[in-house]
């Protein structure tokens, strides 16, 4: 779980520090820095995994088209900067396995990574890019209380923290930062790597279980993904031999992963299969309901003779319907809903979850997002994973939906470089008295105004006059979007007045 991630210099990203719940939802305008962010954690994510280059040109570019390595690198002005870093507080699980199948094990969960690329500077570099620092380290248990602010219950404490929990080094960077040194646990042997020609970072170089709580670290980061739904994946059949049971970032093998899924369940403890499976299709498609009413029953099914896996939706008429004319809204809901069923674990990036949901029905992708998460209220278990959900969004629906403490806003604010130039640089703001308020250091903070802003975007000046047969519908006054406020309208039907947290804004007439 990603707890707090710190930024410097990475596209338009520029000394931003931010704290992350189970569940956040990151509300603002385009081009403020939203996907940025979530480009950051997906950078973070492959670096240890890949080396530097594939990394980085694995990041979204311009227009969407693969990076630019240098554009990732903040400019101001005609001045580019020459590196970025990046700092991650983090909640690692205390179990997993290496590449070999060996399980690692520890009680240091709670650790903080920092790593900072370069551009390549030496002649003698093959690469563009250049490793320049690279840290992990525990951060002791004294300190969890003051980083930890999200509510929590001393079960859910327990299970993720455990005793033992002190400062130790398991990765950094020494001697006036020409090598960086990968430190042993238990058994293991201190390694030493100069600095200059590395082509990807130290933790990524990890496979084994004796740098157990290094590699913990690693599988971790690996888990962090940007869930990109697309309908022509979520439609395809699966070949049963062949095809992963793991739904992939663009949604492929939703077919797969559901008919594994209900088939785990259906072998688990010796349970009549039939009617384990038929439970598990049963509350997915009750999930479903919540999003269209006429869903009546789900199944996969396997044509014997191809050898493939359909996902088919009944009406209430029992017909069923296979994936390829479903609704894009429909199977992007039915992918999440897999996905909360399943005890499959990490941080997913999810982007616009409203796309495709009609506005009446938004509240109900809201409530699956975060029933998606775990829930900090229980011990971590196999029906509470070790899972977070990050989402942004543009809509004032879902900015109106999703709990207060969940909501960061992205602003662009205008600062003043070391240079002397002036730019701009995005701040990610929290609602008074939440949680991350809490915090030492000082926090962006948004106004009752700027939200009201944000819900209400349609108020217009009362002399702006539009003429009838021009009128749009976001326009008329009885359809404006009042957020949770309450509305009174006058004899002719013309709204006057609506309130929000008892504070009331007049409008005569339309």
């Amino acid at each position: 779980m990603l707890t707090r991630l710190k930024i410097s210099n990475f596209k338009n990203l520029v000394d931003v520090d931010v704290r992350f719940g189970t569940f956040t939802c990151i509300a603002g305008a385009n081009g403020v820095g939203k996907s940025n962010l979530f480009d950051a954690i997906k950078f973070l994510s492959l670096l240890a995994d890949r080396p530097l280059v594939e990394a980085a040109l694995s990041i979204r570019g311009k227009g969407g088209h693969a990076a630019d390595i240098l554009h990732l690198f903040h400019q101001s002005g005609y001045e580019q900067n020459q590196k970025m870093s990046f700092e991650a507080e983090m909640i690692i699980p205390s179990t997993g396995q290496d590449d070999l199948g060996q399980q690692a094990k520890t009680v240091l969960t709670f650790l903080r990574y920092r790593v900072v690329v370069g551009i390549g500077q030496k002649l003698s570099s093959v690469s563009p890019l250049e490793l320049l620092e690279e840290e992990l380290l525990a951060i002791p248990k004294k300190d969890i209380k003051e980083q930890i602010l999200f509510p929590q219950t001393p079960e859910w404490y327990q299970s993720v923290f455990f005793p033992g929990q002190k400062k130790q080094a398991f990765i950094s960077t020494r001697h006036n930062k020409q090598f960086i040194i990968l430190h042993g646990e238990g058994k293991s042997r201190l390694l030493s790597q100069p600095l200059g020609n590395l082509p990807s970072t130290v933790l990524s170089s990890i496979t084994r279980a004796e740098h157990s709580t290094a590699l913990l670290a690693k599988r971790e980061m690996q888990s962090w993904r940007l869930l990109q739904l697309e309908p022509s994946a979520l439609r395809q059949s699966d070949e049963l031999s062949t095809a992963p049971a793991t739904l992939g970032t663009d949604g492929a093998y939703l077919a797969k992963t559901l008919y594994a899924l209900a088939k785990k369940q259906g072998n688990d403890e010796n349970k009549n299969d039939d009617v384990t499976e038929q439970q598990i299709y049963g509350q997915i498609a009750n999930r479903l309901a919540e999003l269209i009413d006429d869903v009546h029953s789900l199944r996969v099914e396997h044509d014997n003779q191809r050898d493939f896996l359909t996902v088919q939706i009944a009406g209430r008429d029992g017909i069923f319907h296979p994936a390829r004319v479903l609704s894009e809204g429909t199977l992007r809901f039915l992918a999440l809903a897999v996905l909360e069923q399943s005890a499959e674990g990490g941080l997913w990036c999810v982007e616009e979850p409203e796309n495709g949901i009609h506005p009446g029905r938004i509240e109900a992708i809201i409530r699956l997002l975060e029933d998606i998460a775990m829930d900090t209220a229980y011990p971590i278990d196999s029906n509470n994973p070790f899972r977070q959900i990050i989402v942004n969004t543009h809509s004032p629906s879902v900015v109106a939906l999703v709990p207060d403490n969940s909501l960061l806003v992205a602003e662009l604010t205008n600062t003043i470089h070391q240079s002397g130039q002036r730019l701009k640089k995005v701040s990610f703001a929290c609602l008074p008295n939440t949680w991350r308020t809490m915090a030492k250091e000082k926090v962006s903070i948004v106004t009752k105004g700027q939200l009201l802003d944000y819900l209400n975007p349609i108020i217009r000046p009362q002399n702006q006059s539009i003429e009838p047969q021009k009128q749009r519908v976001k326009d008329r006054t009885d359809l404006q979007i009042l957020g949770t406020g309450s509305v009174q309208c006058n004899p002719d039907g013309e709204i006057f007045e609506h309130c929000f947290d008892n504070q009331c804004i007049t409008q005569f007439g339309a």
